[in-house]
């Protein structure tokens, strides 16, 4: 289980790293950003609900205001991932880079 655990951990990063990635490449190129921000964010959201449904199930502590808020905040990502998409702006890569960044700042400091 811990492998597992670990492999959807890096899984989860990897997404975080892809959001700022493609916020970084959008605002140097403008249009190269938003599906990398828009996969990114898919696989943040499912990552990040897979491993807390493994601490669920094993004896784990779960917070759950904290996590309420990360899936909130994620959820967020990926509609202005979504809305990106369609019509890519500066101004959307930027939202979306704020709050992975907001996001990464509740993991840590909650």
């Amino acid at each position: 289980m811990e492998i597992l655990k670990n492999v959807f951990l890096f899984l989860h990063l990897l997404g975080m790293a892809g959001i700022i990635a493609g916020w970084l490449m959008q605002l140097s190129a403008s249009t190269k950003g938003p599906k990398a921000i828009l996969h990114s964010s898919i696989l943040q959201l499912v990552s990040g609900l897979l491993l807390v449904g493994m601490l669920e199930m094993g004896d784990g502590d779960v917070n759950h205001i904290k996590i309420t808020v990360k899936a909130a905040v994620a959820v967020a990502v990926l509609v202005v991932a979504i809305l990106n998409v369609r019509n890519p702006k500066t101004a959307l890569a930027n939202t979306a880079g704020a709050l992975a960044v907001v996001n990464v700042a509740v993991a840590v400091f909650w």
